[in-house]
């Protein structure tokens, strides 16, 4: 009779931790959720990633999506926060796995936005970071490669349960207008599905990392549009010129930095990279694994539309 496997997944409460888990257990395997809240199904161990150290016994496999996330302003408490969760818990971590596999979900944010970035390989240079975000991802990160673990990368991850992206797209539109800043590139967006896929497989990869996004890059204009039209939105969007958009990003950091710790700058420089340059990850090595994208931006926005019809 085979064993099934146990799966630790981090972060199980959370929008990519839970669809580990659920893909995870729907492919047969126990799962243990290990945070601060319980996860979707499965065993619950609490684990404070800032401060404590995760009790992965009788488990085979850990898959690492705990995570802080945000643009803090620099020097705020909020910025020592997520160094404790991304780069202290990461120590942490990886010492109680002790030789087990694990699978560390990273982020594209770690790529150096100073580069060109038309096709990103996972060489592509990890410095000149905009926010804490990036930097606690690169420093965590590379604890984690130093251990053997296999480090993923997405990109923009969206799909159901998706508290971040999408909605705080929609939430910058005013009176019926969202301003975009620059000219329309080409982004590489992650469906949740096609990650927690890729967290999977891969523990059967060699370690290293791996980008993982969808199959193909999207005109930004053109997929935001379709975003606000599944949404019943009606908005025109207008182009901000790139060097008025980071001009209002260096004010609105600069009255952040002003006022109480753990307000975050109502734009960024970070934000405005993040939608202003072509970015579009290579994922050829994922794909040498075995691993191929199952979904799309599309495919997410037609069951949101069936969904709200009935």
């Amino acid at each position: 009779m085979t064993t099934r496997p146990r799966i630790a997944v981090t972060g199980a409460s959370g929008f990519c931790g839970g669809h580990v888990a659920r893909a995870a257990a729907a492919a047969g395997a126990d799962v243990v959720c290990v945070g601060r809240r319980p996860g979707p199904l499965g065993e619950h161990r609490f684990w404070d990633a800032a401060r404590t150290v995760p009790d992965f016994a009788g488990t085979d496999l850990v898959v690492h999506c705990a995570a802080a996330v945000g643009d803090p302003v620099p020097g705020s408490p909020a910025e020592a926060g997520m160094h404790a969760v991304n780069v202290e818990g990461t120590a942490r971590l990886l010492e109680a796995a002790a030789g087990r596999p694990v699978v560390w979900v990273s982020s594209a944010s770690v790529y150096d936005p100073r580069r060109d970035r038309s096709l990103v390989g996972e060489d592509h240079p990890r410095t000149g970071h905009l926010n804490a975000y990036g930097r606690t991802k690169a420093a965590g990160e590379a604890l984690a490669l130093a251990a053997g673990a296999v480090v993923l990368r997405p990109r923009a991850v969206y799909g159901p349960g998706d508290s971040q992206l999408l909605p705080r797209l929609l939430s910058r539109v005013r009176a019926r207008t969202l301003l975009l800043p620059g000219p329309d590139v080409r982004l590489s967006l992650t469906a949740v599905e096609n990650l927690a896929d890729a967290c999977l497989a891969a523990a059967d990869w060699a370690p290293g990392a791996y980008n993982v996004a969808d199959a193909v890059p999207y005109d930004r204009d053109a997929a935001v549009r379709q975003v606000l039209r599944a949404h019943g939105v009606t908005a025109r969007i207008r182009h901000l010129p790139l060097g008025v958009a980071r001009t209002a990003a260096r004010a609105a950091e600069a009255l952040a930095r002003r006022g109480p710790g753990s307000a975050e700058p109502a734009l960024s420089r970070y934000a405005v990279d993040q939608l202003a340059h072509t970015v579009v990850l290579d994922v050829t090595r994922a794909r040498s694994q075995g691993w191929a994208p199952r979904r799309t931006l599309q495919d997410y926005l037609a069951d949101s539309t069936g969904a709200a019809r009935t």
